[in-house]
């Protein structure tokens, strides 16, 4: 297997920041593989450590964007879709903007089976499952207060890619659920998605907090099922058998499939 070399992805995941021990705070970020000269296949990517927060104004990916970045295999994961990015040379060199443009990307990346995923040795997969519930839990005082001071830590050591101060992170009081059905039986997973604890601080000032929760009801647990809707699914580095919801992709089924 290559061991380095040059990539450009598609943007589908960006999950809200943690405090990693070694490296500080970081995002877990993947995408597809994409070469508009060269169709083939898309792959997954997982581009980790991403210390989202300390890269410059221009290097800062939204979904659906396409970047370009030089990679190298990480020593301590071996997940096989895993790469290493060099920060410095990550840039976006564009952006899919049609439905059918990100309909026809990721056409053949859809499966409605995590086990068999697994079988394959897959660590990633987009899901097309049957939504059941949309919920949340609040987080204790507790978690909070310790999510906070992990982040001022981590602020007050600085970074270990860049020199950019950062603003204080505010962790979002609440966890996001789905539980929702694959070919594999019914599963419940917490949201990550950095966009999901986002909406909620966004309509916080508008809403109120029991206004923003029932927005949130509204959009996350009826508007997107019902008009379509993926979960970017990852394995946990230490529980490969455990699948955690890296992102939620609002985009209506294919009602054709494309031709190659």
């Amino acid at each position: 297997m290559q061991k380095s070399g040059e990539a450009c992805a598609v943007i589908l995941v960006k999950a809200a920041p943690q405090v990693g021990r070694k490296h500080g705070e970081l995002v877990c970020c993947a995408g597809i593989s994409y070469d508009p000269h060269k169709p083939t296949p898309p792959e997954w990517l997982r581009l980790y450590p991403i210390s989202f927060r300390h890269l410059d104004d221009a290097q800062q990916f939204t979904r659906w964007d396409i970047v370009r970045f030089r990679w190298h295999l990480p020593s301590n994961d071996r997940r096989p879709e895993s790469r290493r990015v060099e920060h410095e040379t990550l840039e976006i060199i564009g952006k899919l903007d049609s439905v059918t443009e990100k309909q026809h990307a990721v056409a053949s990346l859809i499966v409605t089976s995590l086990e068999r995923e697994r079988e394959k040795g897959k660590s990633f997969a987009l899901l097309r499952p049957e939504i059941e519930e949309f919920f949340w839990r609040k987080k204790t005082r507790e978690q909070l207060e310790k999510e906070e001071a992990m982040f001022r830590a981590a602020r007050s050591q600085g970074d270990l890619f860049s020199k950019r101060a950062l603003p204080e992170y505010k962790p979002c009081p609440y966890e996001f659920c789905y539980r929702y059905r694959t070919d594999d039986g019914v599963r419940t997973g917490t949201c990550q998605d950095w966009e999901t604890d986002a909406t909620f601080f966004k309509w916080f000032p508008r809403y109120g907090e029991k206004g923003t929760l029932l927005e949130m009801q509204k959009t996350y647990g009826v508007k997107y099922p019902s008009e379509g809707m993926l979960l970017a699914m990852g394995t946990h580095s230490q529980y490969p058998d455990t699948w955690l919801i890296n992102g939620i992709i609002k985009l209506p089924p294919v009602d054709e499939p494309f031709l190659i």
